[in-house]
């Protein structure tokens, strides 16, 4: 199942980016710290969302228009005083086909099963507003997370095509970091 091979084949690329996203929470003082912290994953996500759009439609995933999203993060955004002005530079790999496109989601869609250990982070530091989108599906989330993977198995059931949705993934982790780079260089 090509799930369980991108689980496998992006470990590392998953600890690094998780590295870097922990390092930008703990920094976290104030909201207006955690508001800038979320333009990032906002910018990042928005720009997934944009290219894999023309691929990942509801016929696709029938319960696309369910799934958290940059809108969840902007809401939150704004709940803390924010705005998504002067975001930082965010980049998608480009993908070209479903199965592309559904690597690709795979990492947003994983990143969201780790939010309520990200909404316990920030309590830990006396942020309780703007955490919508890290709440993700709540007790649903073991079900979303299968009828996600379940559909990405579905378009990818031919071996030989492993490789390229692993390529993607692995690029989806690692451009997800590098929106981060400019933070972790002003700090």
């Amino acid at each position: 199942m090509l799930s369980q091979h991108i689980k496998e084949q992006t470990h590392a690329a998953h600890q690094n980016v998780e590295g870097t996203i922990v390092r930008q929470l703990k920094n976290i003082r104030s909201e207006a710290d955690y508001a800038e912290v979320l333009k990032g994953f906002y910018a990042y996500f928005r720009a997934v969302e944009d290219s894999i759009a023309p691929f990942v439609t509801a016929e696709v995933l029938p319960d696309l228009a369910e799934r958290r999203n940059s809108s969840y993060i902007k809401s939150d955004i704004e709940a803390l005083g924010g705005n998504v002005d002067n975001l930082p530079e965010a980049n998608a790999p480009a993908v070209a086909n479903i199965q592309e496109a559904l690597a690709s989601l795979y990492v947003l869609e994983g990143s969201i099963m780790g939010g309520p250990y990200i909404v316990q982070m920030l309590n830990k530091y006396g942020l309780t507003k703007g955490t919508s989108f890290f709440e993700g599906y709540g007790e649903n989330s073991r079900e979303m997370w299968a009828g996600f993977t379940a559909v990405l198995n579905k378009y990818s059931e031919d071996p030989a095509t492993y490789d390229r949705a692993v390529e993607i993934a692995n690029q989806t982790f690692y451009n997800f970091g590098e929106v981060f780079t400019p933070i972790a260089s002003a700090n």
